[in-house]
């Protein structure tokens, strides 16, 4: 069977990796749950492991989910057969505007030369609010580089382009015109989730 990337993060075996996710999807869902929402898409869906997430948490909102990625899409098509996948481009959603009460986008923005243009469409596609999260640098490379991975690089993920702290992450946002509503750092710290609204 092909794999992916987020596909092998998905199915990591180890328990302290598998904490650290459980970690993340809690403060996620904490998120979600405090605001209104009876549809959702998740820009970025990868094999639709968040979406099974939200669905094994109790979200009975419509969901459906768009990637890049042929191949994850593929996957996620066998995997979780009852979930609307589709293949496209962040940078051209193939929905009308103000489509979705909120749409999640994790862990995708740091690989866009593009980002602004992407989170243009995020916002034209929601109808309120956007779900975002990113990792957290210098954090999430000193721990990449605990793991043993790419130590001569300094921990540098090689299919990251955007490398955003705490700060930066929020400045970006607000520059391109969010109003930040709710930011998590959820343990240990390796990322950046924020609760926007346009």
């Amino acid at each position: 069977m092909e794999t992916t990337t987020n596909f092998e993060k998905h199915n990591n075996k180890n328990p302290m990796a598998q904490a650290v996710y459980a970690n993340f999807y809690k403060e996620l869902l904490i998120f979600l749950k405090s605001v209104k929402h009876t549809t959702i898409l998740d820009a970025g869906c990868g094999e639709g492991f968040s979406l099974n997430r939200l669905k094994e948490a109790g979200i009975k909102a419509p969901m459906e989910g768009i990637d890049f990625d042929a191949t994850a899409i593929k996957i996620g098509k066998k995997l979780f057969p009852d979930f609307k996948l589709k293949q496209g481009s962040v940078y051209k959603l193939p929905y009308k505007d103000n489509s979705f009460d909120i749409v999640l986008c994790n862990e995708v923005l740091e690989h866009l030369e593009e980002p602004e243009k992407a989170l243009a469409e995020l916002k034209r596609v929601t109808k309120s609010h956007l779900l975002l999260s990113v990792p957290n640098e210098p954090i999430h490379r000193l721990q990449r580089m605990a793991r043993g991975k790419a130590i001569l690089k300094l921990g540098r993920h090689p299919e990251h382009i955007n490398h955003w702290t705490f700060f930066s992450f929020r400045t970006f946002l607000r520059r391109n015109g969010l109003t930040l509503k709710k930011v998590s750092y959820p343990f240990p710290y390796a990322w950046t989730l924020v609760l926007a609204e346009k």
